[in-house]
């Protein structure tokens, strides 16, 4: 029978202890890829980004309602806060971001909301957090957890607890990303065939409402 000597514990928790340590000190990395070199990749396509052009599905799930909505449409970007999205289906309806302005359409009712667009509106915005994923180190917190980039507001973001970004190797880097606030609801957008620099023009982003559309403004 082999005596444990009570040096040999010590060694032997010792290195347990280093090596688990070590392991907090190492930069965080999936597959060889650390946070960092995510961010670096996200926001260096942001330098030279002008603007942006896909399609999108939506899915948002209610916690309380235990019910999954599935939206699908169009999205147009112009940096710096620049927005369009169109959804297309049974709920028509068109939604303009313009600076610290928001413009909803809603066709079938011939009516249109209008308000302030800040913090605060991103949660009922999610399209337009990807005008501000170019500055994720000043806005989030950022890990990696089962391949997806977990970003965390700094500040209050309209309730948003945190972002779960899945990037992709080639042409525009984010693939899909994942909203979840404060009540546990959740909601997944999903871009395909995506565009960016197409010359999109500043006038594509001011609605041209047509006549007898009731516009309902509201301001915070």
């Amino acid at each position: 029978m082999h005596t444990v000597m009570p040096g040999e514990i010590f060694r032997k928790s010792g290195l347990c202890f280093f090596l688990v340590l070590f392991s907090f000190l190492l930069p965080v990395t999936v597959q060889g890829v650390t946070v960092d070199d995510e961010i670096t990749r996200i926001q260096q396509a942001y330098e030279n980004l002008q603007d942006i052009k896909g399609n999108f599905v939506q899915k948002s799930y209610i916690k309380d309602l235990k019910r999954t909505d599935t939206f699908k449409g169009q999205f147009f970007i112009k940096r710096p806060m620049m927005l369009k999205w169109c959804y297309r289906g049974e709920n028509e309806q068109e939604v303009f971001i313009k600076n610290d302005e928001i413009i909803i359409y809603q066709k079938k009712e011939k009516q249109a909301f209008k308000g302030n667009f800040n913090r605060e509106t991103y949660g009922q915005a999610p399209i337009a957090l990807l005008s501000g994923f170019g500055r994720i180190r000043e806005e989030f917190s950022a890990s990696m957890k089962n391949g997806k980039l977990i970003l965390k507001p700094k500040k209050a973001m309209g309730g948003i607890v945190s972002i779960e970004l899945q990037t992709s190797g080639k042409g525009f880097p984010i693939q899909s990303f994942t909203v979840i606030d404060l009540l546990n609801n959740r909601l997944d957008m999903v871009l395909s065939d995506i565009q960016i620099n197409t010359g999109l023009k500043e006038s594509f982003f001011s609605p041209a409402l047509p006549k007898g559309v009731t516009i309902l403004e509201h301001s915070s």
